[in-house]
């Protein structure tokens, strides 16, 4: 799950053009919500099972607040990865980081489903499941509207445009989930409460066996070389039709603009 910079904010970027995610507020991305829920629904369709929930984030000190939203709405764990050298990672940089993550959390605990979200509500770019895959040598199975799982079997239902897809999976694998696949979960009073005991670890790429030269905006493959704020917005132009040219005038707007 992802740490994201709050949409209603005064969101911007840092003079090396990444994204300011220390001098705005976060939250938990709305997507990844879909995710914790189906890993939770996961669980409780397993009653008597001994099956633990980890929810693994990578971002700035702040991150750890999603993590504990997370717990709060019923993971049973936590892990934040924080170094200031990750800062400015691209998509294969996270991704790295990420597997290496979930590689030792495999080890102490080991894993059968690796559950993100469709997206990202800041950057959008729907790739690092799929990385995450090649990188953990799992089978993949994207855009999941649809989860249902019984034993080590997993079928999803993907829309696409005009058909639906049904997609069967054997476990070990990584999903995502789209923001049709269920509603997440307010935490309660109970899980909020809950939370503050439950085991929340935070590593540094050494406890990854990373080096700093491997990840962050000095390697990353793709960089942003200029931004530019959006402009202002100015006053709506009003067509009268007092005479009856309303209509014609209208079209004259609309073709001006080449909508039509």
């Amino acid at each position: 799950m992802k740490y994201v910079p709050d949409a209603t904010a005064d969101r911007k970027f840092e003079d090396d053009n990444t994204v300011d995610r220390v001098g705005v507020d976060g939250l938990l991305s709305e997507l990844d919500e879909y995710a914790v829920e189906q890993a939770l629904q996961f669980r409780e369709k397993r009653e008597g099972e001994e099956i633990t929930v980890t929810v693994l984030t990578v971002g700035p000190e702040k991150a750890v607040d999603a993590v504990r939203k997370a717990l709060q709405m019923g993971a049973d764990s936590g892990v934040h990865v924080v170094d200031d050298a990750i800062a400015g990672s691209d998509y294969l940089g996270t991704s790295l980081v990420l597997a290496k993550a979930i590689e030792k959390i495999k080890a102490d605990a080991g894993v059968d489903l690796v559950l993100c979200g469709m997206a990202s509500t800041d950057a959008s770019g729907s790739v690092v499941p799929a990385m995450l895959a090649e990188r953990l040598g799992l089978p993949q199975v994207t855009l999941a509207s649809v989860v249902e799982s019984q034993g080590d079997q997993v079928r999803i239902k993907r829309d696409n445009e005009g058909s639906t897809e049904v997609i069967g999976a054997t476990l070990p694998i990584v999903l995502s989930v789209t923001d049709q696949s269920g509603e997440a979960r307010y935490p309660s009073f109970k899980g909020i409460m809950a939370a503050k005991k439950k085991p929340l670890e935070t590593w540094s790429l050494t406890n990854l066996g990373l080096d700093a030269d491997q990840v962050g905006l000095s390697v990353a493959y793709t960089q942003v070389e200029d931004t530019e704020a959006r402009p202002p917005r100015t006053a709506g132009e009003i067509v009268t039709d007092e005479d009856g040219s309303g209509a014609g005038a209208l079209v004259d707007f609309l073709a001006s603009k080449k909508f039509i």
